[in-house]
C-alpha cells in the first residue's frame, strides 16, 4: 500500500514541478505534499528528518535566486527601482499572456515572461525619463534576469523531485 501511496506522491508532485515555469510556487507545494505525506505515513518513515530540511532548503534556496536573478538583472543593466516594478509587472503579465499566445507548453510561459520582464523595465525606464539605450539595455537585463531565475528555480525543483521520488521507494 505505501508504494502505491508514493507512486501518488510522485506523480502529484510531478504536476506541481510543471507549475513552476508558470510563476506558481510549485516547489513550495512539492515541499508541502512531501512534509504531509511524512506526516500522513509517519508509521512507516518514508522521509527522514533530513529529507525534509533539505527540501526545504532547497525551495528556499530557489526563491532567493530568482528574487535577486529576476531584479538584478535589471539593476545589473542599469535599472532604478522604477525598471525593477516594471520588470516584476511585465513577467507576471507576459507569463499570463505567453502562455495564452504561445501554445507550447511551458516555453509559451517562459518567454512571455522574459518578454514582458524586458518590455516592463524598458517601459518604466523610458518613462522615468531615461535614455532609451538605456532603458533598452535595462529591459535586456530584466528579461535575461527573468530566464535565469525561472530556469534556476525549475532546475532546484527538479533536484527537489529526484530527491522525493527516491527517498519515497529507497528503504
Amino acid at each position: 500500500m505505501i508504494y502505491i501511496a508514493s507512486i501518488f506522491l510522485v506523480i502529484l508532485n510531478t504536476a506541481l514541478l510543471a507549475v513552476v515555469v508558470f510563476g506558481l510556487p510549485g516547489n513550495w507545494l512539492m515541499v508541502l505534499s512531501t512534509c504531509l505525506f511524512a506526516w500522513w505515513r509517519s508509521e512507516d518513515a518514508v522521509f527522514s528528518i533530513y529529507t525534509l530540511i533539505l527540501i526545504t532548503v532547497l525551495a528556499v534556496l530557489g526563491e532567493i535566486i530568482e528574487f535577486f536573478a529576476g531584479i538584478g538583472g535589471a539593476k545589473k543593466a542599469g535599472a532604478g527601482w522604477q525598471g525593477s516594478i516594471g520588470a516584476i509587472a511585465g513577467a507576471v503579465t507576459g507569463a499570463i499572456l505567453g502562455t495564452a499566445l504561445i501554445p507550447i507548453p511551458f516555453l509559451g510561459t517562459l518567454i512571455g515572461a522574459c518578454t514582458g520582464a524586458g518590455l516592463g523595465a524598458w517601459g518604466f525606464e523610458l518613462s522615468a525619463g531615461r535614455k532609451l539605450t538605456h532603458s533598452v539595455r535595462s529591459g535586456l537585463g530584466a528579461g535575461i534576469g527573468v530566464f535565469i531565475g525561472v530556469t534556476s528555480k525549475f532546475a532546484i525543483g527538479i533536484i527537489i523531485w529526484l530527491i522525493v521520488a527516491i527517498a519515497a521507494f529507497w528503504p
